[in-house]
Order: structure tokens, then sequence, then C-alpha cells
């Protein structure tokens, strides 16, 4: 089997599971970036711990995210949109991320699946790469808040204390360059209605403000849901 028909059947693998806890109903989630010049909107299927996701990332290029994370959050000072769709597996594991980013000079787009050997497929439309990316289950789009509570809620670490360094595949904006980085997540406070994270990312620190569920509230420096 080709690497272009691994990468298509990895979504019908997926489908084809064992079935999860019922589906809630969908819910809309929205982002508003520091500096009120980027914003972030979400769809949002849940049933336990499986996620599906479809989105749009608009940034002004102003500088906002410069806040906390630096350039490390994707902020280029270039302006771009971007939209993009996720889905995890029954176990919160990322299985297929599909992004797609617009500029002023250019339009580019980018898949990356995870199989269920535990290898990642990017493909660019021009035949898929294979990557190990030291066996990461979770995925992150630079700038965006939403892909910071999927690890968050795999671990349960807005119910049960913990701290776990992780490798993550990041998507950086608006380029779709695709490389791993080690992020780590450290429960600071578990309460009723949100909880605390702390956040760590190439020297890059936030504490994320998260609700029941584990999605995120307010990433400080970044952006706060609205």
């Amino acid at each position: 089997m080709s690497d272009s028909e691994t990468a298509a059947q990895v979504g019908r693998e997926d489908a084809a599971a064992a079935p999860s806890a019922p589906a809630r109903r969908p819910t809309m989630l929205t982002w508003q970036g520091v500096g009120a010049s980027s914003l972030e909107s979400v769809r949002l299927m849940a049933g336990g711990d499986r996620l599906r996701a479809s989105g749009r990332l608009i940034s002004g290029g102003t500088g906002a995210h410069r806040g906390a994370l630096g350039a490390e959050a994707g902020d280029t000072g270039q302006a771009y949109s971007a939209s993009f769709e996720l889905s995890t597996d029954k176990a919160g594991r990322a299985s297929r991320l599909l992004l797609r980013s617009t500029t002023a000079e250019d339009e580019r787009q980018v898949a990356v699946s995870r199989t269920q050997d535990g290898l990642w497929l990017v493909d660019r439309g021009q035949g898929a790469e294979r990557a190990e990316f030291d066996g990461a289950l979770d995925v992150d789009v630079a700038g965006s808040v939403l892909f910071n509570g999927l690890p968050v809620r795999r671990l349960d670490l807005h119910r049960d204390a913990g701290d776990q360094e992780l490798p993550v595949v990041r998507v950086s904006l608006p380029d779709l360059s695709v490389h791993l980085v080690r992020q780590r997540y450290r429960t600071v406070r578990v309460g009723e209605n949100y909880s605390l994270i702390h956040f760590s990312c190439a020297g890059h620190t936030a504490d994320l403000t998260v609700d029941g569920d584990g999605m995120v509230l307010d990433f400080p420096g970044l952006a706060r849901r609205v």
C-alpha cells in the first residue's frame, strides 16, 4: 500500500473503531487574541475522549502573539487566515489534522495523520512522508488555543494532578512547516469549575486556566475565551 493510500485509510480505521460514549451536541468555542488582532473559532463535537473539531484562525499580523510565547506562538508579523479539521481516536490521541493557510502571497495545505502502528504521515499533496516524531500522540498548531486542551483532556490533568513532558507534532503558521517539540503540562490546581495547568515549551511558560472539560479558558499572553 502506498503512503497516500495509507493516509486515506487512517480516517476509515478511526471511523471503524469501537464506539465511544454518546456524543454531545456540537458546541462553538471562540478565543480572542491578546491585543484583539487575532481570533480563533472552533466547532467542537465530543464523545467521551473522542473529539472532532473544525475551526478557523485569523491573524492581523500586528504582533499580538509576542506576549508570553513570542515568535514560538506563530507570530511572523504576517497577516494570514487558516482553517483546520481535527479528529482524535477514542483515547483522545490525535489521528488526523488537515490544515490550510492563506496569506496575501500564497496558499498552502498539509495533512498530518497518525497510523495505528504509531508512525506519522505528512502529506502536502505530492505523496506522504513518514516520520516517527518520537512516538508523539498529540498535535499542536502555532497560535491556536484549542490544541493545548488536547493533552490536558487526554491525561485528565484537570481532574487528577499530574506532571507530563510530551513529544508533540507542531505545525507552524502560516508556512505549515511540521516539526517535533516537547511540551510540559503540570497541574497547579484542580477546581470544581476550572483548573490551572502550568505549560512550558522551548523556554516559554504560561499558567493555563481550563474549564471542567479541560478546554482552555485563558492562555495569558496569547488569547482568552469569549
